[in-house]
């Protein structure tokens, strides 16, 4: 009963949110809310919700400081001459443009975290985008699957906690993987390449609608501080490395940082008032739907339903395809970050499925491997389960529901080549 009312109510909310019928703020509330009133945990619904948003509340915190943060070295044209040199060495190609943002996101996600890799590259990359026409659902994608495929790496959450799970250096879970992690990356730039050709068509489609470049406004023009770009420059790439280095929380680098740059940038206490409210109503609609993801995920933690649906689907599984667990696990990964978080399915889910293959043969670290091919890899980006995918879209300024539906058949595509790389290559048997 349990697991049928999880899977039940992620369906449920997936159905809302990707045909549009709900909000992504109100399903996320509404739907867990009525599922535990109706499995009979209304007494500790307040509990569970709390310990929810609890869970998110610094990564909540982060996404409104790093709104404010952005939009400040925004208002101050710090990213003007950026694009404008990028604009020069990329022209105005959409190709080459699109696998420019593939490359710049994983780059940056060689720190394996999923909010900086978004909070770096796409406001970087945003304004390029809008001053081109180009749809900011492609560059939501393109950085999605880039990040979500690097997100394999050794020192990536998955990848760490399949290890710890199966009690295995994580070099030897991971080494055998770098041939198909390496074709997963060529795809994404493939794939990167095909959504360029696609803009290009789009763009001839509304040719003579935009203009390239950026338009003269002179109310724009009295906010920009040329005379700080080195200033914006260096408080971005500070920010950065004390992110990558761990030295503070992430809410807590980008509180001090918005706090410097809009002293700096804005002396006048006006001015700094103008420049929050500016910025304060694109944060606060975001934050409002971290804190609801919040809720759901603290709901289907404290009712048992995730570890219920996990019992269901390892039970599922018929005999005859025992020793085929490894390969199964493969085909699923991905679509599992839709139903489990990393923590419930690594550590709940993956030892079960590796000690049933190893009963019927199959080496239970392949297990692992396949695991981490899709499972909150490819599929963080996706997940309604991560604060990541809410930071993504809040950045881009896109639906969840037409992200889902554009990234999700690319993201199982993506785990579908590394799989059969590894497949061909022996490391994962069927």
């Amino acid at each position: 009963m349990l697991a049928f009312l999880g899977f039940l109510t992620i369906a449920v909310l997936l159905t809302l949110v990707m045909t549009k019928k709900a909000s992504p703020v109100v399903a996320l509330i509404v739907v867990p809310v009525l599922a535990a009133i109706i499995g009979g945990f209304s007494a500790d619904l307040g509990k569970f919700m709390t310990d929810g948003i609890k869970s998110i509340a610094p990564t909540g915190v982060m996404f409104i400081f790093a709104i404010l943060f952005f939009g400040i070295l925004t208002d101050a044209g710090t990213f003007k001459p950026i694009i404008n040199t990028i604009l020069k060495l990329v022209g105005k190609d959409p190709v080459k443009i699109a696998i420019g943002t593939a490359v710049l996101a994983m780059l940056v996600h060689l720190d394996g975290s999923g909010a900086v890799t978004f909070l770096v590259t796409v406001p970087a990359m945003l304004p390029l985008y809008d001053a081109l026409g180009m749809r900011r659902t492609t560059l939501a994608t393109i950085v999605a699957l880039s990040a979500g495929t690097m997100n394999i790496l050794p020192w990536g959450g998955p990848t760490l906690r399949a290890a710890s799970a199966l009690n295995i250096d994580v070099m030897l879970l991971f080494k055998p993987l770098l041939i198909p992690v390496a074709c997963g990356l060529a795809f994404v730039i493939f794939v990167a390449y095909l959504l360029g050709k696609q803009e290009r068509k789009h763009m001839k489609e509304i040719e003579g609608e935009i203009e390239v470049g950026f338009e003269v406004d002179e109310k724009k023009l009295s906010l920009e501080r040329p005379k700080l770009f080195i200033f914006n420059i260096l408080s971005i790439v500070v920010a950065i490395t004390v992110l990558i280095l761990g030295k503070l929380p992430p809410h807590i680098v980008f509180m001090l940082a918005f706090t410097v740059a809009l002293i700096v940038n804005y002396p006048d206490v006006k001015e700094q008032r103008e420049r929050v409210d500016a910025h304060a109503k694109a944060a606060l609609m975001m934050a409002s739907i971290l804190f609801a993801a919040g809720t759901f995920t603290g709901i289907l933690k404290g009712t048992g339903m995730i570890t219920a649906m996990a019992n269901v689907a390892v039970a599922a599984i018929p005999a005859a395809l025992g020793a085929r667990i490894p390969l199964l696990t493969g085909i699923i990964a991905m679509p599992a970050s839709l139903l489990f978080d990393p923590d419930s399915f690594y550590f709940g889910v993956m030892p079960v499925l590796s000690s049933t293959a190893a009963q019927f043969g199959a080496d239970p670290i392949s297990v692992g491997r396949a695991a981490i091919l899709g499972q909150m890899t490819t599929g963080f980006p996706v997940s309604p389960l991560t604060g990541s995918t809410f930071l993504l879209i809040g950045l881009t300024g896109i639906d969840l529901g037409d992200h889902q539906k554009k990234t999700i058949p690319y993201a199982f595509l993506t785990t579908m080549v590394m799989l059969l790389i590894a497949v061909i290559t022996g490391i994962i048997s069927i």
